[in-house]
């Protein structure tokens, strides 16, 4: 089985989240879908304004048959390390240093 990890905040959820599911899930065969926490949203962007707590977007995320499992998270270049995948799914604009950290850490172990 290939599992597939994707993270975001996903707060307002829209149809381009739905397009990197579906997109992520064809990648494998079992989506995981890592939601960022929203303390920690409000640590790095202190002025955001989120629409729904934590539980409430992995319980919408969640909700979605393309989705298998959804997890909370801080930081990406942390969850990476602590979930069991093999393709780990970004979309374009998830760019930022975390991001850049991730990938290379899945470049050094061998995921996808």
């Amino acid at each position: 089985m290939i599992k597939v990890l994707t993270v975001g905040v996903y707060d307002y959820f829209h149809l381009g989240h739905l397009r990197l599911f579906e997109n992520a899930k064809e990648l494998g065969d079992y989506l995981i879908v890592a939601v960022q926490d929203e303390d920690f949203i409000l640590k790095t962007k202190p002025n955001a304004k989120i629409l729904y707590t934590t539980e409430q977007r992995k319980e919408l995320v969640g909700a979605l048959r393309v989705v298998d499992e959804v997890v909370g998270y801080t930081d990406v270049d942390a969850i990476v390390k602590m979930i069991d995948f093999d393709v780990f799914a970004i979309g374009e604009d998830q760019n930022h240093e975390g991001f850049q950290k991730a990938v290379e850490w899945c470049k050094e172990k061998g995921k996808k």
